[in-house]
């Protein structure tokens, strides 16, 4: 139980928000729909985002942490 109502609670609040950003007049129960409903597609998205672009993530992190690594080694050892 605690699970829902804390869905409701953040769906509640996105669909505060996402009106309010998008200036959109809606009554409560239809604000909290949206975010509840909203908040469960977002979170399926990500999720399939994440397991399918995983692998791809976490090269580029790796590419860019090895850029990180080699512009600080370049700075610090030519002083």
């Amino acid at each position: 139980m605690p699970g829902i109502l804390l869905i409701v609670i953040i769906g509640a609040a996105a669909g505060f928000l996402a009106t309010r950003f998008m200036r959109v007049q809606a009554d409560v129960p239809t604000t909290v729909a949206i975010g509840v409903f909203g908040a469960v597609v977002g979170w399926l998205v990500l999720r399939i985002l994440v397991a399918v672009t995983g692998w791809l993530a976490m090269f580029i992190g790796a590419v860019l942490g090895a850029m990180l690594l080699l512009w600080l080694w370049q700075r610090f050892r030519s002083k």
